[in-house]
């Protein structure tokens, strides 16, 4: 009978100094060495490089990935096909990687563009369609490691948490970071006077683990402490998708582009006078450096996706059109009270109107439709005969009641004397 061994081959330790010793032909291996060698693992080229499992076997094609964003992203075009060929030339670096005699960079996205434009839900959207884990986190909670705040490494975390702790499917998510505008140095700062907290600093953050590096991740999130198990994870394939307004960006552009077309004969616009798209479509990375962006962040973020103000027309698409638009979300939900609700084409006009005038875009239609129906759904499931709520342009403008039909007689009612 082989004799069971009461130390470490490898440390040394005895039985009672661990948690477990494990016992071989000759040989014993306990917990904490079995942890160091599986770091050491995970630390190897020849480990990281194995074409990953936790990708599709097919990577769907750019116009697969964009007719799927259709389905959900109403306008923005140019954008959408930019991201499409971005995130499929991405996924096949990381899929193909290994057998390519050139060694590809990654090219994560910067998207710029007004609030309510689509950025975040053209990331999210994107991670649908290639199934992979997403994350999106804020810039501005971000602060330098050792300020009150969260540290940039728990923007890995979440992808972790959402990726259900699958760390290998992890490394091949997209984290989506908003508000990367606010992390600009802003004009006339000194370091020498005061530490840059919020600004320059979290852009050095962001650099290795934007770029590619191997993260340790504490596990509760929140600070690091010395004796604290770290998760480790390899950034080098998670696609990062960085987004914000840029608010003054345009002017910058502006003030570029009419300098170099100052003279006798020239065509000056006023500040504004030009669509943003458009403006955008000519952005250079100096004028991000003005406006307050480091170069090597910058350089870490080649591919550049330019989104403008949608119009009346394509918010009035956003409000019916999407598989998961509002307006089917609603409809939806009262028709398992079996009843139909229908927005007239001047309600909807109304709704999108209204969101202009609040400069909110897309993002605000949720909000003008959700104070608009809150006394409906307070008081139609507690009415008895109703068959139909129809929403017009006074209800929207005007604040008031929708027509109720009740079904018998097919005459109307309205709502509870009391419902303000």
């Amino acid at each position: 009978m082989a004799r069971i061994a009461q130390t470490c081959s490898f440390c040394g330790k005895s039985v009672n100094e661990v948690k477990r010793l494990i016992n071989g032909p000759g040989v014993a291996i306990c917990d904490e060495c079995v942890k160091v060698c599986e770091e050491m693992l995970k630390e190897d080229p020849a480990m990281q490089e194995q074409a990953p499992d936790t990708l599709p076997d097919v990577i769907p094609t750019p116009q697969e990935i964009k007719a799927f964003m259709d389905q959900y992203v109403i306008g923005q075009d140019d954008a959408k096909r930019i991201l499409s060929v971005a995130v499929y030339n991405h996924y096949k670096r990381v899929k193909y990687g290994k057998k390519m005699n050139t060694e590809m960079e990654k090219s994560n996205i910067l998207m710029i563009g007004p609030t309510g434009t689509g950025k975040t839900l053209l990331a999210r959207t994107l991670a649908r369609k290639l199934q992979v884990p997403f994350a999106i986190a804020d810039a501005t909670t971000l602060t330098e490691a050792g300020y009150v705040g969260e540290d940039v490494e728990n923007i890995l975390l979440k992808l972790i948490q959402n990726a259900d702790d699958n760390v290998s499917a992890a490394e091949h998510g997209i984290i989506f970071i908003d508000e990367i505008d606010k992390i600009a140095k802003k004009e006339g700062e000194n370091p020498s006077i005061t530490r840059d907290v919020s600004g320059e600093g979290v852009q050095q953050g962001l650099l290795k683990i934007i770029e590619g590096t191997i993260a340790s991740v504490p596990p509760q999130g929140g600070r690091k402490h010395p004796n604290q198990e770290m998760i480790r994870i390899n950034t080098k394939d998670i696609l990062f998708i960085c987004g914000g307004a840029f608010v003054g960006l345009e002017k910058v552009i502006e003030k570029r582009i009419s300098s170099h077309s100052m003279g006798f004969g020239a065509n000056v616009e006023e500040p504004g006078a030009r669509d943003l798209r458009s403006l955008y479509s000519q952005l250079m990375p100096d004028d991000l450096i003005k406006f307050g962006l480091i170069p090597e962040f910058i350089g870490r973020l080649p591919i550049h996706v330019a989104l403008g103000n949608l119009t009346k027309d394509e918010l009035k698409q956003i409000i019916t059109e999407p598989k998961n638009s509002v307006l089917k979300q609603y409809q939806e939900s009262f028709q398992l009270d079996n009843i139909k609700l229908t927005f007239t084409d001047d309600a909807i006009d109304a709704i999108a109107q209204k969101a202009i005038e609040q400069n909110t875009g897309a993002r605000g239609i949720r909000s003008i439709v959700e104070a608009m129906m809150m006394n409906i759904m307070y008081n139609i499931p507690s009415m008895s005969g109703v068959k139909e709520v129809i929403v017009d342009k006074k209800a929207v403008q005007e604040n008031r009641d929708p027509q109720i039909i009740l079904g018998e007689d097919n005459g109307t009612t309205s709502l509870p004397s009391d419902h303000h």
